[in-house]
């Protein structure tokens, strides 16, 4: 039970019915938000309440916060839950519903603000003693980074302070080609997160993706749930995640998630949050970032820890203590999950926007979907392309992919191209199954395909 009584859930799509569903088992009321595409759709149906919060691009609706803050107070709410994406890691939002005299369920907006300018959330790993990539502070000029650039050696990237979710990165081979990129990333990063302030970091090649999945209440309890690898990517969006990560040395496994909680204990933060990785070759890791929200791919960690992630956010939102000490949380099995996204692999990977005529879902011992859809539903142009969460669970890795193998054959979408297809091939790739990866693996596969 939690003491929160009526929370919204400002978001959509699956994780919407997730964060309803926690709600519900702790004991709370839960209000969805709707835009115009989505009046009918599955989480509003699931919901005690509902409020439309205006027209069907984002901008007009989910990214609006006097639109979702208003709703809030309507409902009569006492807590707001953002979920990921849109205003999930706006300090702003989360000040305005805090000022308003509501619980954010998540970390404060100062612990936001910090790690959401990545500059500074690389010097405040430095203090944590936190390895981080050889890098610059904040860059203006083209003489500037290309001192920068001399300093941490070529490659390297370009990347945008206030980027986030592998947005705002260009790769830099040379001097000449630092001069071309640096004001079109500038130019970029001011038109996608409003601040063009840009760093650079040198490359690390043949790196893997792995992040720590932390928790932390406001009594000073900080845990982490292990490590996830998420090194399966295209254009730095995952496709595929495993938990724990494959091959990882226990001395590297206990010393990154060391790490992790260090660098939670020293922004003093609260809630769920995710700490990220590069791993090299010989398992020398670096901090890239730290995402201040639940993760897309949180449901792996569940199946390997027990731990319910939500229903510990929401805890801590009540102001009360983490269910699970650091001592209670054991390594049981291994996860993966498939995200099936409403794209064309063969096309470019082009979204498929329309109507679900035929959707079967999986199951069986060890199988978990989340999904914001039933048949029938349509899958809007104005969102993000997800239709299910495909999450496998097993005693070891081999079981995982097996149980993976077999959902997949089971699973049948029809009316909208969709990775199912792509899932089944690379569930039975050699390489992929030897594991580990790297993170221009599944890029570089697809380039040979061609």
């Amino acid at each position: 039970m939690t003491g929160l009584n009526r929370v919204l859930v400002a978001n959509r799509g699956e994780i919407a019915v997730r964060i309803i569903r926690a709600c519900h088992a702790a004991g709370a009321e839960a209000v969805a938000v709707y835009s115009d595409a989505d009046e009918h759709a599955r989480w509003v149906r699931l919901a005690d309440d509902a409020r439309h919060v205006g027209r069907s691009p984002a901008a007009k609706s989910y990214l609006d916060s006097d639109a979702i803050l208003d709703a809030a107070k309507v409902s009569e709410c006492d807590a707001v839950h953002p979920g990921y994406g849109f205003l999930s890691e706006s300090a702003h939002f989360a000040r305005s519903v805090t000022t308003a005299g509501l619980v954010f369920v998540g970390p404060t907006a100062s612990a936001i603000d910090l790690m959401g300018d990545k500059a500074t959330a690389r010097r405040t790993a430095v203090d944590a003693g936190v390895p981080v990539v050889p890098g610059s502070g904040p860059v203006t000029s083209i003489a500037e980074a290309q001192r920068a650039a001399a300093d941490v050696g070529y490659p390297v990237l370009v990347k945008a302070s206030a980027g986030g979710g592998g947005r705002g990165i260009r790769p830099v081979r040379d001097a000449d080609e630092l001069a071309a990129v640096l004001p079109a990333a500038q130019a970029e990063a001011r038109a996608a997160f409003g601040d063009g302030t840009t760093y650079l970091e040198r490359a690390v090649p043949h790196a893997r993706h792995v992040e720590v999945q932390i928790l932390a209440d406001d009594r000073g309890n900080a845990v982490h749930l292990y490590e996830r690898d998420c090194s399966v990517q295209r254009r730095r969006q995952k496709l595929l995640e495993e938990a724990p990560a494959p091959g990882l040395s226990p001395a590297t496994r206990e010393a990154v998630c060391a790490a992790a909680v260090r660098m939670a204990e020293r922004v003093g933060y609260r809630s769920a949050g995710t700490v990220e990785f590069l791993v090299d070759p010989d398992e020398n890791f670096y901090f890239i970032e730290m995402n201040t929200r639940v993760q897309v791919e949180h449901p792996i960690t569940e199946a390997i820890t027990g731990v319910d992630i939500v229903a510990e956010q929401l805890r801590v939102a009540a102001g009360e203590p983490l269910s699970v000490r650091q001592s209670d949380i054991a390594l049981r099995g291994a996860a993966l999950e498939l995200r099936i996204n409403a794209e064309d692999p063969d096309n470019a990977f082009a979204p498929s926007p329309g109507e679900v005529g035929v959707f079967e879902l999986p199951g069986g011992p060890g199988v978990r979907v989340d999904t914001g859809l039933v048949r029938g539903d349509r899958i809007s142009p104005f969102y993000d392309s997800l239709i299910a969460k495909l999450v496998c669970w097993g005693a070891d890795r081999d079981q995982a992919y097996s149980r993976a193998r077999q959902a997949l054959s089971e699973f049948r979408i029809e009316g909208v191209a969709n990775t199912v297809p792509l899932h089944r091939r690379l569930t039975s790739n050699p390489d992929l199954l030897a594991g580990p990866v790297h993170t221009k693996w599944l890029e570089q596969l697809l380039d040979d395909d061609r």
